[in-house]
């Protein structure tokens, strides 16, 4: 990882329209218990499913070098819940220009513009069924896999500026923090620093 490498973090207002009203549908789905939630979410997916196959995610793994440390950028919701920016690709979109696509509506505002140099894939998880579980291989039973989540290493210039949803932080968190922290972060971003480790970072003075 050459370079230094610098995260801003700003909040944007414009976005405040759409964050009230998907606080407000979230409101109506609280008064739901934890069962019905499920019940329904399934039944999304399996609608989604039967319309369009597999259901593929994309997430940039994105390093930056703060007080002579790697660190590895994340969203965070609500203060809770973390998550790598990226999502879920359109019907017949390839990998890499659905991750841009996505890259640029999460962190920048001008979506048509950023230019993001994406590299190679460093590891699949695979949901195989219409629940929350991940795994970091194919079902062994046989059936289809019904989600799969791709994670991309992704190169910054420089120096980039961000601008993030005003419902969501942007966060710069070592790896030594990150590593096997299960509990905070969940299978796939707690097990990013064993992917990374085949790489060296070559971190400069400045």
């Amino acid at each position: 990882m050459a370079g230094n490498y610098k995260a801003e973090y700003v909040y944007v207002e414009a976005f405040a329209t759409e964050i009230e009203i998907s606080n407000s549908r979230l409101a109506c789905k609280a008064e739901l218990s934890k069962e019905s939630l499920r019940m329904i979410l399934n039944r999304f997916w399996n609608i989604s499913y039967q319309a369009h196959g597999l259901r593929t995610c994309v997430e940039a793994v994105i390093l930056v070098e703060l007080f002579k440390h790697p660190h590895l950028l994340l969203l965070q919701i609500k203060n809770s819940i973390f998550k790598l920016p990226g999502g879920r690709l359109r019907p017949g979109e390839s990998d890499i220009e659905g991750l841009k696509r996505k890259l640029s509506r999460k962190l920048t505002v001008n979506e048509d513009k950023t230019d993001w140099e994406v590299g190679e894939c460093l590891g699949m998880w695979w949901r195989p069924d219409f629940e929350t579980l991940l795994y970091p291989y194919m079902p062994p039973d046989g059936k289809s896999p019904k989600e799969c989540t791709k994670l991309y290493l992704v190169r910054l210039p420089v120096s980039r500026k961000f601008i993030v949803p005003k419902n969501l932080k942007l966060l710069a968190v070592p790896l030594c923090q990150i590593h096997e922290n299960y509990k905070t972060y969940g299978p796939i971003i707690s097990g990013i620093p064993q992917l990374l480790s085949k790489f060296s970072f070559n971190i400069i003075n400045s």
